[in-house]
């Protein structure tokens, strides 16, 4: 079908790490379906995500899942404009399972394939949550593998401002939260023993790169909370979770936020985004409105649903790739190490 037609209605499907996703996206910002299928259940068994085990699970379910968000959007396989699949970065294997029951799709049906950037699909949320949502606009994507400032200038246009330099935030959050008992998934955990503690406690340094204003570091905040926790051990002295959980909390939207205001001031936007799972962090969500709030800047961010891995939000890259032109080959290949604006 032409590229102009008035309505283009998208099958997607995400199977970057561990949720086996699928939705139906009309237009880019009308979910007709979005199912997700998560494995956190089995990882926490083991900490964290293996990827072995997270690839046996994407392929038991995918069929599934495909089928039930068609099923739930009233529609066909046929009736699909596009067929999209995020393609990395990720996890190698199950990106794979996903990339290749799409291509499948494609091949059988001759329905054009779209490959989408993870990335991309988290900054793709916010169209979703907000239909006045249009760049350019700040927006900082922060998640258990990612953390990225950046300045949307347009529809599939990124300028990267800044990103972590070692560990990303959730990723710090998880390893913060195995330190002082909480398990994994880190960053939920730690995110509800907050509210009970006192975020003035403990003063854990504020992560800084020399010369780079705008990239962030996480692995020395996370050697501090180790250090304090190892030292207190030594010394017979007791821990309060809820105080640690609290603390380090802050120091990381601390960080978060100063960073993107920065960036807000320094390019004069007066629209700014949260994305990924981090997202979903209400003390995140609550410092950043506030401080958008103080500059008259407008804050979105989507709801935890689409915070988190799902499919909705690569249907959602894929219509402005759609509209562009942007088609994929069946030589589409699962790329763990993409990086945002690399085709």
């Amino acid at each position: 079908m032409e590229s102009n037609q008035e309505t283009v209605t998208i099958l997607a499907i995400e199977s970057s790490c561990d949720e086996t996703a699928a939705s139906v996206v009309v237009n880019g910002r009308q979910v007709l379906s979005n199912v997700i299928s998560s494995q956190i259940d089995i990882h926490t068994l083991y900490g964290g995500v293996v990827p072995e085990i997270a690839s046996r699970k994407h392929t038991e379910r995918i069929n599934q899942v495909i089928r039930k968000a068609l099923s739930e959007a009233g529609k066909t396989l046929g009736g699909m404009d596009a067929i999209a699949v995020t393609y990395g970065p990720g996890l190698v294997g199950p990106l794979l399972i996903g990339v290749s029951a799409a291509k499948a799709l494609s091949f059988g049906t001759g329905i054009p394939l779209i490959g989408v950037h993870h990335i991309e699909g988290h900054i793709s949320a916010n169209y979703i949550a907000a239909p006045d949502l249009e760049p350019p606009f700040v927006c900082l994507v922060v998640s258990g593998g990612h953390t990225h400032l950046v300045l949307v200038r347009d529809y599939g246009e990124y300028e990267i401002l800044g990103r972590t330099q070692d560990d990303a935030a959730g990723e710090a959050f998880d390893k913060v939260a195995r330190e002082i008992g909480l398990g994994y998934p880190g960053g939920p955990k730690i995110d509800k023993v907050s509210a009970l503690g006192n975020p003035e406690a403990i003063r854990f340094p504020r992560g800084k790169v020399d010369g780079s204003r705008y990239d962030f570091s996480f692995s020395g905040m996370k050697s501090a909370v180790l250090n304090y926790l190892n030292t207190a051990k030594m010394k017979g002295e007791q821990i309060c979770v809820e105080d640690v959980a609290a603390s380090f909390q802050a120091a990381v939207v601390d960080v978060l936020v100063s960073h993107a205001m920065w960036a807000i001031d320094e390019y004069g936007l007066d629209k700014f985004a949260l994305a990924g799972g981090v997202a979903a962090n209400t003390a995140l969500r609550t410092a950043m409105r506030a401080e958008c709030e103080k500059r008259g800047t407008a804050f979105y961010c989507p709801p935890p649903i689409l915070c988190t891995d799902n499919a909705a939000m690569i249907g959602s890259a894929a219509y402005y790739e759609y509209i562009r032109g942007v088609r994929s080959g069946y030589d589409l290949n699962a790329i763990p190490g993409l990086r945002l604006g690399q085709r």
